[in-house]
């Protein structure tokens, strides 16, 4: 085999590769079970993170659909000087989780996970199941509260203790909106959720459940 079609062969292998490993966002975003039906790895993701940090799959779900769209690159749009001229993004937001540089290393440091990636579904469903616990800890806050976790998510955990969030109408829209969209997820779960059990060859119930 010549050496160009050698380098062909590992560009195109190449190329195949870097399709497969890229994950569109879900079609369908308003059912919990379609989504999981498209990327069933997600399913496995949340529930490690639940089973981690006890933050309900719906609920990690919720807040990643209000924060990217389940788009792994997801950034604030940059502010526009003059309405035209592209400048500075309005946070360090990025991610399927949406996550602020200092929170991130926060995360990091705490779970000693250095190489975790925003744009890593398993590492942004665990920073959310970590954060709502520190949530939990230090306010006091249910994990299944989703309109509770939303605001301290958001504002942070001093903010929402300042009760920043108490005369910003629009957030607490939004919390309310991921709240009812876990509840959604919650009730399409409980009737679809035994379809991700025990469907790998090595996985057998009772041990899968």
């Amino acid at each position: 085999m010549t050496r160009s079609r050698i380098a062909l062969l590992v560009s195109v292998s190449l190329v195949l590769f870097l399709t497969g490993c890229a994950t569109t966002p879900p079609r369908d975003q308003d059912n919990v079970c379609n989504i999981f039906r498209e990327n069933p790895r997600w399913y496995d993701h949340a529930r490690a993170s639940e089973r981690r940090w006890k933050t309900p799959i719906a609920v990690q779900m919720a807040f990643v659909q209000q924060e990217s769209s389940f788009r792994a690159r997801a950034r604030p749009e940059r502010n526009r000087i003059l309405g035209i001229i592209p400048g500075r993004r309005p946070s360090s937001a990025r991610g399927y989780a949406q996550a602020q540089d200092p929170a991130w290393s926060d995360y990091q440091a705490a779970t000693g996970n250095r190489r975790a990636r925003r744009s890593n579904m398993a590492d942004a469903l665990d920073f959310i199941g970590w954060y709502n616990d520190v949530s939990h800890r230090r306010l006091g806050l249910a994990k299944n509260d989703a309109y509770n976790l939303y605001l301290a998510y958001h504002e942070g955990h001093t903010g929402y203790q300042r009760g920043n969030w108490r005369n910003n109408r629009q957030l607490q829209s939004i919390a309310r909106r991921v709240d009812n969209l876990a509840l959604t997820y919650q009730r399409q779960l409980n009737a679809c959720e035994s379809d991700f059990h025990c469907r790998r060859w090595y996985q057998f119930w009772p041990f899968c459940r």
